[in-house]
């Protein structure tokens, strides 16, 4: 099977003499400066993260006074913002840093991944609190109760787990392999919070392993430079702060789909479909990948036959898997149904979220139903990413069909009317492998993590909630709207005034002065 070569992925940002230079400008700097800002995060979480309302860490006097008094509150969100914008000052800066490409690169990407990603193994959870949800899912599997049936609520004292009400009554919406994750870590640890979201990191933390591994052999196979692209994606801050701060288990999700795309590439399609199977069976977004499976396991050149042949032996396989999975553990394909659990209809800076929001905001003023035409703008958009999808997956070069998958699967994602920042990291690491030139297309992605970074940071915080803003103006809304302010003039502080990184995000590079630090 030839490997996919896209076109797109030619430019790599290697220089062509690299002389006698070495090939990273001293690394330590933005490694420590990372740190540090990873080191603020936990920090900041002490105060603002989210904790169950039954863990005893809100017995401790640190917690109490970082939770319950307003200079605690005040410095977490502080540190938070700050800690946010660091890590993304001190990604560009290494990637700035880097003359060659090359394997001291590589030595510097690693060493920022876990000097970075260590410290948020030990977070208060930030930025969402869908791991209280898991908890909440591993006990519904432990106590005998179908999770594609019931919600938490079915559980005594549900309300003690830390879940978002959203998943009081709704089915859950993962497969089966991270359903029996969710029931090994509720049992392991008798649903001890803090243990159970150690465990969940961990379970995290080998998808970023799986990113680690695949992403450069995956870069390799379609001619990009494998050591840039792991810098892209797996030391980029959004990807650290969403898999690992976050807890979200779309790390595994993603760490499995890669491993398994990489061995359909290179002709080890039935490893690579159980794997991608196992995908599914985390997060089932990820069966888009298995027309795309088909096209490579058909091989260059294939007939229209052939291709359909294919589509149906890579359909089948993973069917069987995943009837396989649902036999075992009695629940069948019920996972089906979590996929309409509740969640949020729009958000106003996804494409199609804020068109509805215009198209409603504009009908209403007429007095007519603004919102049941603002579900046909969501509707047309969902549609609209069918048809991309059908599109990749008929029209275009074999050689491009990884590219073509990433399209597909950002299609997908930017025409739904909500797009959450974890969405995002989905796709980083298949862009990355396909090539994300050093011209606008980097420039976009530097705009894009900054954004996701800042509206992470003001998004979702806890704030205690008898703190009102009568005592000091730190009620649950100014605590965000203050978090917002701080990391959005931090960005514009990148993106506008520092010297070292404000070439990045304009419209021409300049080179860097070797004694810029």
């Amino acid at each position: 099977m030839t490997a996919p070569v896209p076109a797109a992925s030619k430019d790599d940002g290697m220089p062509s003499d690299a002389g006698t230079l070495p090939e990273v400008d001293n690394a330590r700097s933005p490694l420590i400066a990372g740190f540090i800002g990873s080191v603020f995060l936990v920090i900041g979480s002490l105060g603002v993260g989210w904790l169950a309302p039954v863990s005893e860490l809100r017995r401790l006097p640190l917690f109490i006074w970082m939770r319950t008094e307003a200079a605690g509150v005040a410095l977490s969100i502080v540190l938070l913002s700050v800690g946010g914008m660091l890590l993304v000052r001190a990604w560009l800066r290494l990637g700035q840093r880097v003359r060659v490409w090359g394997p001291e690169a590589r030595k510097a990407t690693l060493r920022a991944i876990l000097a970075w990603g260590l410290p948020m193994m030990f977070t208060v959870p930030l930025f969402s609190r869908d791991v209280y949800a898991y908890i909440g899912q591993g006990r519904l599997m432990v106590e005998g109760i179908n999770p594609y049936e019931n919600g938490i609520s079915a559980l005594p004292n549900y309300f003690q787990l830390g879940a978002d009400k959203m998943w009081t009554e709704a089915p859950v919406p993962y497969g089966q392999l991270f359903l029996w994750i969710e029931q090994f870590v509720v049992w392991a640890t008798n649903v001890q919070p803090e243990a159970s979201i150690m465990l969940f990191r961990v379970a995290a933390a080998v998808g970023i392993v799986l990113c680690v591994i695949y992403v450069p052999k995956l870069a390799e196979l379609h001619g990009v430079n494998p050591h840039r692209a792991l810098w892209l994606s797996a030391a980029n801050p959004l990807f650290l702060t969403n898999f690992i701060a976050s807890v979200h288990n779309d790390a595994l999700m993603i760490g499995l789909a890669l491993a398994g795309l990489y061995y359909c590439a290179t002709r080890r399609v039935i490893l690579g479909i159980v794997l991608v199977t196992l995908s599914i069976s985390v997060k089932p977004i990820t069966v888009v990948f298995l027309p795309f499976i088909g096209l490579l396991w058909a091989g260059k050149g294939a007939s229209w036959p052939r291709k359909f042949l294919f589509w149906a032996l890579t359909a089948g396989l993973s069917l069987a898997i995943l009837y396989g999975l649902g036999a075992v553990n009695g629940f069948g394909f019920g996972w089906i149904k979590g996929l309409s659990a509740p969640g949020s209809v729009w958000i106003w800076y996804a494409p199609v979220g804020l068109l509805g929001l215009i198209v409603a905001s504009i009908v209403n003023v007429f007095g007519l139903d603004g919102w049941g035409l603002a579900k046909w703008v969501y509707d047309a958009g969902k549609v609209l990413a069918v048809g991309i999808v059908a599109w990749q997956v008929f029209r275009g070069s074999h050689d491009r069909v990884m590219r073509r998958l990433t399209l597909a699967f950002a299609a997908i994602v930017f025409l739904a009317p909500m797009i959450q920042s974890w969405y995002v990291v989905w796709l980083i690491p298949l862009f990355a492998v396909t090539g994300i030139r050093n011209d606008w297309q980097v420039k976009t992605l530097y705009f894009v993590v900054s954004f996701f970074m800042v509206y992470a940071i003001s998004d979702q915080l806890e704030v205690f909630p008898y703190l009102q803003s009568g005592d000091v103006g730190l009620a649950l809304v100014l605590a965000r709207n203050a978090a917002a302010i701080i990391a959005l003039l931090f960005a514009l502080y990148l993106i506008f005034l520092d010297p070292r990184t404000k070439h990045l995000f304009s419209r021409r590079d300049q080179p860097l002065s070797n004694n810029i630090i």
